[in-house]
Formats: C-alpha cells, structure tokens, sequence
C-alpha cells in the first residue's frame, strides 16, 4: 500500500513539473533602446554588500538608455561597502550614493532602504534591483520596452542563476523550483483573474512612477519581510495595474547566495512567510515533497534489502520520473546541466528549511538578516 502511494506521489510530482515548466515560457525579448523611452531610475539598496556591490554597480553605469540614472542606498552598512560606493561615484558621474538612516519603528530594512532611494528620484519609471545582481547594459531598455509595448506598469524579471560552490549547486536550483512549483506557472502568475496567485522575483522589479505612487509604494508593505511577495499580491488585488512576470533572456544575472549559511539564512526567513494564508496548499505541497524525498528513497533501499524486485522496479521508475522531469526543468530554467539529478537531495533540504522557518517565525524566536533581527515579520532590532 506504502509503495503505491509513492509511486502515485513521484508520478504526480513528475507530471507537475512539467506542467509547470510548459505553462513558464514568458520572457522578455533584447532590444535595443528607443530614444522615446521614458526617464528611468534605478535603485540599489546595499547593506554589508562590499564583496559584491562594485560588479552590480558598474553593470548598471554601463546601461544603454537615453535618461538613466543609478541610486545605491548604503543602508548603514559595517563593512566596506560605503568607502567601496565613494569610490565609484568619484569616478563616475553617473552614481548617486545615499546615506541610509536609521530604521523608523515598524519597517523592515529593504523596504526602508528602497523608500528613501525613491525620494532622491526625479524618473517617471523605478528599477529596484539588488546588489548581487549583474547587468546586461540592455538589460534596462528591453524590460521598460517590453512593458511599454505589452502595456505593462510593473515587470519583475526572473534572472539567471550563477551556483559556484557546491551547497549552491546541489540546492537551490530545486530550492528556486520548488517556490515556482508553489506558487503557480508564469501564465496563473500573470493571469489578473487569478488575484490571489501572484510574485514579484525582488531581485528585479520595474515599475511606472504613476503605479507605484498609487499603491503606496514600499510603505504598503513596511513591515513585510518578504516584500517582493506582498508587493505583487498588493498590486493584483488592487486590480488597477496590469503585472508581469517573466524570464530575463539571459540580461540580468545573480549570484543570490555565497555559501550554505547564506542559503540557509536567506530561505529561513522568507519560507514561512511565503506560505502564510496558504495554509492547505502548503500542507499539500509538503506532504508530497516529503513521499518524493526523503520517504521513497528509504523505501526503496528497504524494498530492496526485502529483494521485493518488482515493487522497487515500480517505485524506481517513478523516481525516475521525476528526474527526469527534473533535468528538463532545470534545463528550462538554465541551470547547469544535470542539475536535475540534485532534485531528491534539494527536496529533502527544501523541507528542513521549511520546517525550520516555521518554529522560527512561529515560535517567536525570529530571524537573522544582514545583522538585523526580525521577529513575526516586523524589524525588532539591530545588533
């Protein structure tokens, strides 16, 4: 009986990953910038960032459009990242660097940091984007272009993912996955009859002036941890707006974490919240992740051990199944290939994660970001 619950489970997770995947095929397109194109700023918010903020930095001054402007938020950085920023500026005109100040009570870091770079802009489009990201210099103008000729007031790219070590390579592609997987295919997610299926990919956020003004910008959603998330629900709930989200062709990169503690940190604090009023599906998704990874795996070495062969030969190929779905998903989302292969081990992790994030936020202990603690989705304090 156990054994044909996995098998079904494997089977019904291999076929969701194509579906996904097939439904996922939004992208914008590289164009060259129109000289109409309408002023843009571009704001960075950094914060402990001095190992990679130079890279973002000047793939942003070399952006091909005809009225940009580049703003990096120094959000009271303790690392070198101020003195690294100066630098830069007194070479390159193009570079605004702003001073963060303290924390009002309420706010959440990021949310803050991009609110007060808004207030040094005079654009009639906002990019917000994030200091590990690298730019395609017509990165810019093709995604305000593609917004522009879909009638779009807000596109949010998903960037290629740059994984160098091993922790990176082993989990977060099926750790990025799994979110998709959660949260819907790219056509629900752009779908504006699905209001309540919505994500913004933080990293990579365009947005009109006009739009932004409107909702409230990021003081909607201060206290919000996950603000990329509560943004993209804002926006198509209020359903004034027409919002995308699609691929970057390649335009923008990221290398999103540097190590296993970075990885583990980043998605402790955004799981929980993620799920938050999506309690069945959440339930749902976990149980499944659970019978394809750690559950059937275990299984099969004890079908096998039993030398129950024709059990393990059915539950073997579901796995398979899966795999195989896997190498196809990952490929669609340029991950290395065979990175599919990872797919049982940064599923089993996926779980740890999740279960973790849990007694974190619901147990009242928190999160640690950036040397900010957070607790319940509101800044508690600053070490």
């Amino acid at each position: 009986m156990l054994t044909a619950i996995l098998v079904l489970a494997n089977l019904l997770f291999a076929l969701r990953e194509f579906d996904i995947i097939r439904r996922s095929r939004t992208s914008i397109e590289t164009r060259e910038p129109d000289p109409s194109l309408p002023s843009l700023s571009i704001i960075v918010p950094a914060r402990n960032e001095a190992d990679r903020i130079e890279r973002c930095v000047r793939s942003l001054l070399v952006t091909r459009h005809p009225d940009c402007e580049v703003i990096v938020v120094d959000d009271q950085s303790t690392d070198a990242t101020r003195t690294i920023l100066d630098r830069i500026a007194a070479e390159e005109r193009g570079l605004r660097v702003v001073a963060g100040q303290p924390i009002p009570a309420g706010w959440i870091g990021k949310s803050w940091a991009l609110t007060q770079g808004v207030r040094h802009t005079r654009a009639a489009w906002l990019l917000f984007t994030d200091a590990d990201t690298v730019h395609d210099s017509l990165a810019a103008a093709s995604a305000q272009q593609y917004a522009i000729d879909g009638g779009y007031d807000v596109v949010s790219l998903l960037t290629d993912q740059e994984t160098v070590g091993l922790a990176e390579r082993l989990f977060l592609p099926t750790i990025l996955f799994v979110i998709l997987l959660g949260v819907g295919a790219l056509d629900d997610v752009n779908d504006p009859r699905k209001p309540d299926t919505a994500i913004f990919n933080g990293q990579y956020v365009l947005v009109s002036r006009a739009a932004y003004d409107a909702i409230g910008g990021h003081a909607a959603v201060r206290a919000e941890i996950a603000e990329d998330l509560e943004l993209a629900r804002l926006f198509k709930r209020d359903g004034r707006f027409r919002t995308v989200l699609a691929g970057s062709n390649a335009l923008v990169r990221t290398r999103m974490y540097r190590s296993f503690g970075e990885l583990w940190q980043g998605f402790v604090k955004n799981f929980a919240v993620g799920a938050r009023g999506h309690t069945a599906r959440a339930v749902a998704g976990v149980t499944l992740i659970a019978c394809v990874s750690p559950l059937s795996p275990l299984l099969l070495i004890v079908l096998i051990a039993r030398a129950a062969w024709w059990p393990a030969a059915a539950l073997a190929l579901a796995m398979g199944a899966v795999l195989a779905a896997g190498e196809f998903a990952m490929r669609a989302m340029r991950f290395r290939p065979a990175s599919g292969l990872a797919v049982p081990l940064g599923l089993a992790m996926t779980l740890v994660i999740f279960a973790t994030s849990l007694v974190a936020w619901h147990g009242g202990r928190g999160v640690t970001w950036r040397g900010r603690r957070y607790s319940a989705g509101v800044f508690d304090q600053a070490p």
